[in-house]
């Protein structure tokens, strides 16, 4: 007769539920604290040394969460970019009847967008580094990217001359790019004037 072994269960002690509770609530510290740094000071400029010090832990701790910088970039672009489409799509939301993309854009190319890049949009905070990263953290970028064209999309009634797809992509280029000039002049009126362009180009027909 052949004798099954059934595998030995052991419940969690309450001192094993505690320390791995501190572990998960460190790492959301951890990727909290990175995904605003990276949109504040770039991929480059942002150290793991620094990242564990802002979150109060030691920088020895941090490959008890991560195996290595990039899986730490990654993990941040991602939360960075659940962040900015949990905002865009509240401005869409928020807005009435049609005005959804009309007040997107308004918000997006706002003073406080503008002067707020660690809480912002991370593709027109980070653009120009993209390109220069880890696939991990490109792919996660390219996610943004496309969820961003269709939530404007989604916005845009067919029937006009390019499709609603095209046309969100023509508008997300235009707002990305704007944003990441306005920040890159260091004369104000410059930079309120490049955004006041993009919204009077945009803005409805009847507007």
């Amino acid at each position: 007769m052949m004798t099954i072994m059934q595998k030995k269960t052991t419940a969690k002690t309450p001192q094993l539920r505690a320390t791995q509770s501190r572990k998960e609530a460190s790492h959301e510290r951890i990727v909290e604290v990175a995904a605003r740094a990276i949109r504040r000071s770039g991929y480059d400029g942002t150290g793991v040394a620094d990242i564990m010090k802002e979150a109060g832990l030691t920088h020895g701790g941090f490959y008890a969460h991560f195996a290595s910088r990039e899986a730490l970039l990654a993990e941040a672009a991602d939360r960075a970019r659940a962040e900015a489409l949990g905002w865009t799509a509240q401005v869409v939301d928020a807005a009435p009847g049609a005005q959804g993309l009309e007040r997107l854009t308004q918000a997006y190319l706002s003073d406080e967008h503008l002067n707020g890049a660690e809480r912002g949009c991370a593709i027109s905070a980070l653009g120009s580094e993209m390109h220069r990263q880890a696939p991990e953290v490109r792919h996660v970028a390219t996610r943004h990217i496309q969820e961003l064209i269709d939530l404007v999309a989604r916005q845009i009634p067919e029937g006009g001359e390019r499709s609603a797809h095209d046309e969100a992509m023509v508008r997300i280029s235009a707002m990305v790019g704007t944003l990441v000039l306005a920040r890159a002049v260091d004369d104000p009126a410059l930079s309120k004037s490049l955004r006041e362009a993009a919204l009077k180009y945009f803005a409805p027909a009847d507007g």
